[in-house]
């Protein structure tokens, strides 16, 4: 296992927002609010078209934290939000995230998240608290094991 999690360390994953990612997301979640599904209520709405679900851009933050940094292994403890502004079909977004701090007695950091959009205005900013055995520098040190998670079962959903 590799122990080199450290202060500053950043990574970051870019992606453009499509139809199908709304539709599939709308689908796995039941979030069939017209502001991401109905083209005509959305555009009489304040944003004058269809914006992404908010979590989709959450769940871009949890795809960097588990593959990119700290990396596969790690386990969501915590997680704030402030959505700024809104993420349109058709945005490319980059998500980065940065270890702001790292936890001397267990192995928990504490990571800075933001998504900004193509023209690098920030949509959605927080902050994430995770567990990793990346945040021991000490190999020698106990390794704690967190709560039990359970196991994440996916159920299709018939779309009648």
């Amino acid at each position: 296992m590799e122990h080199d999690l450290k202060v500053g360390q950043r990574a970051s994953m870019r992606r453009t927002i499509t139809e199908a990612d709304i539709v599939l997301f709308a689908a796995v979640t039941g979030d069939q609010n017209p502001m991401h599904t109905d083209e005509l209520a959305a555009n009489e709405s304040r944003f004058g078209r269809r914006i992404a679900h908010g979590m989709l851009a959450a769940g871009l933050i949890s795809a960097v934290l588990g593959m990119r940094l700290p990396g596969p292994g790690t386990v969501y403890l915590k997680q704030t939000l402030s959505f700024r502004k809104p993420i349109y079909i058709n945005d490319t977004v980059t998500t980065t995230v940065e270890v702001a701090s790292i936890r001397a007695d267990k192995p928990i950091a504490t990571l800075t998240t933001t998504v900004t959009n193509q023209d690098g205005v920030v949509v959605v900013e927080g902050e994430s608290l995770v567990y990793s055995d990346r945040c021991r520098g000490d190999d020698s040190a106990p390794q704690s094991k967190p709560d039990a998670v359970p196991e994440l079962v996916l159920v299709p959903v018939s779309a009648d």
